[in-house]
């Protein structure tokens, strides 16, 4: 008589999914899009500000509409991704965004647009952690999973810098318009390649009725924080009107955490928060992004304003960050995750792209781009690209399935909250630096012009200063916080105090 197998659905589980690769070009082409349109708007904003008629006071939220739905809602769509699926939040997060997009680039007014952007940001934020979710779900081979996260590693790194190059041709050769435009059919392949190629594995939802009282605190603190720092911005760090949002903030995300600690069903449920390593993931690359994107912002100017290149040419002269990013992240991260504890990986990639910024802090008037910026370019991207890709498998790898979307959520929100803070932090020191350096040196000065873009320089280089410090802190994070080791270790404990049903089992050979 044959030999039956008496556990049939282990085994097919155990088959890793003959599609998971194809499914991997589709995942990454839609985070791709999303992190691209952080970007890719900026270049385009003069323009389509003038067709819209958009005034300079209301000009910002074209960018802050999307960053306060995004980032608000990110926790919530990272529920939603565990409670629908995460295939069919996946698609439905492409499809709205797809249509947002369309709705953007046919705006014909103001609140059109605005209102574009916002909806951007609602599917944006079902979409990003449904996207790293479904990698997390899909690879669970160690060595194939350092490749998967490899290369969403360095689009997620990178895909700020390929937005600006996007960005600059169509703004330059065809019309702002198609900044929104470019998305449909980004949008439209990654829906039917998701279709087709993207099989979820059983049994890894989390049912659990949605805890409102965590959604709307948690939205609403989050919106508060990232509100405060853009409006910190324009009104000063003291102004009253910062001041309530920062003491809103607080106030509203410690009710979210007292909630959330007695809840039966929380929307972020602790044990993935406190559990040290992905902790020290959050909190490391949420400040490294603080860095990394008033960057972006003041090498636009720098090269655009000072050195008077075209929209095309600054997008280019972000390529060696790009080539950099993609090199660290899938030479460099990728090889060496199966070998070496994360923390060797993060902390020393931090202090490199520390080094890349330590350079930037020379920027003067005359400085040479392929003597100071390619050279600083180089180092900021391999040093983020290492660090980026353990990150992101870190920050998911070992949680308990119905907990993947919102552990997925936790790193876009650390991203996308440090980004916030990041443009509105640094460009605030930047404007003060300017304006002391203009106040110090007027009297002497004999070309007003030469003094103002003397000031802007000095200005850009005191915030690359507090940039350097920020990546530096982060790296001392890394090294202190995430101690999870070579292969050997077989668990950590959660750190929730809720007992052994709650410990997070981490193979840490995937590190």
């Amino acid at each position: 008589m044959p030999k039956t197998d008496l556990n049939p659905s282990l085994k097919a589980e155990s088959i890793p999914d003959p599609n998971r690769w194809k499914a991997l070009v589709f995942i990454a082409l839609a985070q791709l899009m999303v992190v691209l349109d952080a970007t890719i708007v900026n270049i385009a904003l003069p323009s389509a500000q003038q067709d819209l008629g958009i005034s300079d006071a209301n000009r910002q939220w074209v960018i802050t509409a999307y960053a306060l739905a995004f980032g608000g809602l990110l926790l919530f769509g990272g529920r939603i991704a565990d409670l629908w699926g995460r295939k069919r939040t996946f698609l439905v997060g492409l499809i709205g965004f797809a249509a947002a997009s369309a709705l953007g680039g046919a705006a014909t007014g103001q609140a059109m647009m605005l209102g574009s952007r916002a909806l951007q940001g609602v599917f944006g934020a079902l979409l990003a952690p449904a996207a790293l979710s479904l990698l997390a779900v899909t690879f669970t081979d160690m060595k194939e999973r350092a490749k998967a996260f490899g290369i969403f590693g360095a689009i997620a790194g990178g895909g700020g810098a390929v937005g600006l190059i996007l960005g600059g041709f169509l703004t330059e050769y065809l019309n702002w318009r198609w900044t929104f435009f470019v998305n449909i059919p980004f949008a439209v392949v990654a829906a039917v390649g998701a279709y087709l190629f993207i099989r979820e594995p059983a049994g890894g939802r989390n049912r659990a009725p949605l805890d409102i009282p965590g959604v709307v605190l948690s939205t609403l603190g989050l919106v508060a924080l990232v509100y405060g720092f853009t409006r910190a911005e324009g009104d000063g760090w003291l102004a009253a009107s910062t001041l309530g949002l920062f003491a809103a903030a607080v106030v509203l995300l410690a009710a979210f955490v007292a909630v959330e600690a007695r809840v039966k069903n929380p929307l972020l449920p602790l044990r993935v928060l406190l559990e040290r390593n992905r902790g020290g993931v959050y909190a490391s690359l949420g400040l490294a992004v603080i860095s990394m994107f008033g960057l972006f912002l003041f090498l636009t100017y720098y090269l655009q304003i000072v050195k008077g290149y075209s929209p095309v040419m600054t997008g280019f002269a972000f390529l060696p960050m790009i080539a950099g990013m993609i090199t660290g992240s899938t030479q460099i991260g990728a090889r060496l995750m199966t070998r070496v504890p994360p923390r060797l990986l993060m902390g020393p990639g931090f202090l490199v792209a520390a080094l890349g910024m330590l350079l930037l802090t020379q920027l003067e008037i005359g400085s040479s781009y392929a003597g100071l910026i390619l050279p600083a370019q180089l180092l900021l991207g391999l040093g983020m690209g290492t660090a980026f890709m353990p990150a992101m498998s870190l920050a998911t790898h070992g949680v308990e399935a119905r907990d993947a979307g919102v552990a997925s959520a936790m790193v876009n929100t650390s991203q996308q909250v440090g980004g916030a803070i990041g443009t509105a932090l640094l460009n605030t020191i930047a404007a003060s630096a300017t304006t002391a350096y203009v106040a110090s040196h007027a009297a002497g000065a004999t070309n007003e012009q030469l003094l103002q873009a003397q000031a802007m320089v000095h200005g850009y280089a005191s915030a690359i200063w507090w940039a350097v410090g920020i990546l530096v802190i982060s790296a001392g994070i890394a090294f202190a916080l995430i101690t999870t080791g070579r292969p050997g270790t077989t668990s950590v404990s959660s750190g929730d105090g809720q007992g052994a049903e709650d410990e997070v089992r981490i193979p840490v050979v995937a590190h």
